[in-house]
């Protein structure tokens, strides 16, 4: 069942709500020179995925005004939330409506869950001028964090919008998820958030395998090949960092909490 709902802004369009089981996620950080590498090693032992086999993803995150969901996840908090408003690909001129995805991701320790509703939005509240209005208007985004059982402590408001190209595999032997995401940009959307820059381009590149258990299948385990290991990695924190870092640091474009494995 579908629900219109009509403002002075806009017309939004609902569809039921949908919840990926909950899940370990592995990320590991691929250095620029081994982007390539990464895709043709995957490419040996992977399928690409029958539906979406790559795409540009871009996201529109929001936070509170201390950054306090940034906080969390910089600092290594066992349980975190992050509030984002997704799309696929590029908007073309003749698209009236287009299709957004309101996320909720929750992770706690090592293992993660997402839950998303469908909406149509108007093409125009997804350029780059328009990303400080949200997309969506508050009270439904409000309102659909509490359809997820999720409630705000703190307002919140978009903060930055990321995007990357992802190509999307299923690892031959187990089935097992694997995306490699790479040409990682971000936009300040927070005015205070860009007093620097309101756009960096981030080098390197990260693999994420998302699986019943924290095992990786012994495909993927030439991995090492890569010169890479296991990442703390959050492409949201790693983007607000840069962002807050002082422009021309080297360490600035580098992730934190990388975990080495024996």
């Amino acid at each position: 069942m579908e629900i219109d709902i009509f403002s002075s802004q806009q017309i939004i369009s609902g569809q039921p709500s949908e919840k990926v089981a909950q899940r370990f996620e592995r990320k590991f950080f691929i250095l620029p020179k081994n982007i390539g590498f990464a895709y043709t090693l995957l490419r040996q032992v992977c399928r690409p995925d029958k539906e979406f086999p790559q795409s540009r993803v871009n996201s529109l995150y929001f936070d509170t005004a201390d950054l306090d969901e940034h906080m969390r996840s910089a600092s290594g908090d066992y349980k975190k939330d992050k509030i984002r408003i997704r799309w696929y690909d590029g908007i073309t001129d003749n698209q009236a409506m287009v299709p957004v995805y309101i996320e909720l991701k929750s992770r706690q320790g090592f293992t993660s869950s997402k839950q998303r509703q469908k909406f149509l939005v108007p093409s125009t509240s997804l350029m780059p001028e328009q990303l400080g209005s949200g997309i969506i208007d508050k009270s439904v985004l409000i309102d659909t964090l509490a359809g997820f059982g999720f409630f705000l402590e703190k307002p919140v408001q978009p903060v930055i919008m990321i995007s990357y190209r992802r190509y999307r595999f299923n690892e031959m032997q187990t089935g097992v998820r694997v995306s490699l995401d790479y040409d990682i940009r971000a936009q300040a959307v927070a005015v205070e958030l860009g007093r620097r820059e309101r756009a960096v381009r981030l080098p390197g590149g990260v693999i994420e395998v998302k699986g019943p258990n924290l095992e990786l299948p012994k495909t993927l385990r030439r991995m090492r090949f890569l010169d890479t290991d296991w990442a703390r990695f959050s492409k949201y924190s790693y983007c607000i960092e840069a962002f807050l870092s002082e422009p021309g640091g080297v360490a600035r474009f580098w992730p934190s909490g990388r975990i080495i494995e024996p």
